[in-house]
C-alpha cells in the first residue's frame, strides 16, 4: 500500500510510466509482496521442521495429509483476505493522487475489479506454491532458495534461449501469470486472464500434490 501511495504522489502525466497499466502501476508493491507471501507460505510448512514441532504435529495427526490440507486452507483464506483488502484500499487511495492524470481510473472501468481480485488470487496461489515447496524441502533456507531461484529467477534465465517453444511455455509460468492477472488491460502476447489463473492453480496443485506424496512416504 505504501509503494502504491508513493507511486501516486510522485506521478506526473507524460512521465516514463504513462504507458503502464493503471492497476499494475497502483499495485506495483506486489513485486515485494510476492517474496513476503512466499516466505510466509514456506514458514507455514517448513517452519515446523526447523524447530522440531513437526514430530508433535504428526503424532497428533498420524494420517499426515490433513495437516498439509489444513495448513494450505488456513493460508489460502488468510492470504487472500489480507491481499484483497489491501488491493481495494490501495487502489482508491492512490487514485486520489492520480486524479487529473492519464492514470486516473475507477472501480467501474473495464477490467479494474477483475485485476484487483486477480492480483489477490495471484499472490495467494504464489504463496501456496511456496507452501508446497516448504513441505517438499523441509528446510526454510532450502525452500526459500527453491522459490526465489526456481519461480522468479530461472524463468528469466530460460527466457534467453532462442527457442519459440520455450517462450510459449514461459507464458504460463507463475511470474508471467501474475502480471496477466493483475492487469486491467490485455497483456500483448500473453494468455487470457482465465488461462493464466488456470495455469497458476495447476502449478499450486502440482506442488501440493508432490508434497503430499512425499509426506506420506518419508519419515518426519
Amino acid at each position: 500500500m505504501g509503494v502504491g501511495l508513493v507511486m501516486g504522489a510522485t506521478y506526473e502525466t507524460g512521465g516514463g510510466d504513462g504507458d503502464m497499466d493503471t492497476v499494475v502501476l497502483t499495485l506495483i508493491g506486489i513485486q515485494f509482496a510476492q517474496v513476503a507471501f512466499g516466505v510466509l507460505g514456506i514458514l507455514v510448512t517448513a517452519g515446523e521442521y526447523a524447530n522440531g514441532m513437526v514430530r508433535a504435529t504428526m503424532t497428533a495427526v498420524p494420517r499426515r495429509l490433513p495437516v498439509l490440507w489444513s495448513k494450505a486452507a488456513v493460508f489460502t483464506v488468510a492470504a487472500f483476505a489480507v491481499s484483497l483488502v489491501t488491493a481495494f484500499v490501495t487502489f482508491p487511495a492512490a487514485q486520489l493522487f492520480f486524479a487529473g492524470t492519464d492514470q486516473e481510473a475507477s472501480f467501474g472501468d473495464p477490467g479494474v475489479l477483475r485485476a484487483l481480485v486477480g492480483s489477490s488470487a495471484a499472490l495467494t496461489l504464489l504463496g501456496l506454491i511456496a507452501l508446497g515447496l516448504g513441505a517438499l524441502c523441509r528446510s526454510v533456507p532450502g525452500a526459500n532458495g527453491a522459490f526465489i531461484g526456481g519461480v522468479m529467477i530461472l524463468p528469466e534465465v530460460i527466457g534467453m534461449l532462442p527457442y519459440d517453444i520455450v517462450h510459449d511455455a514461459l507464458r504460463y509460468f507463475p511470474g508471467k501469470a501474475v502480471t496477466v492477472l493483475m492487469s486491467a488491460d490485455p497483456v500483448p502476447g500473453a494468455p487470457s486472464p482465465g488461462a493464466a489463473l488456470l495455469a497458476m492453480v495447476l502449478w499450486a496443485a502440482a506442488t501440493l500434490a508432490a508434497a503430499a506424496l512425499l509426506l506420506r512416504r518419508r519419515d518426519v
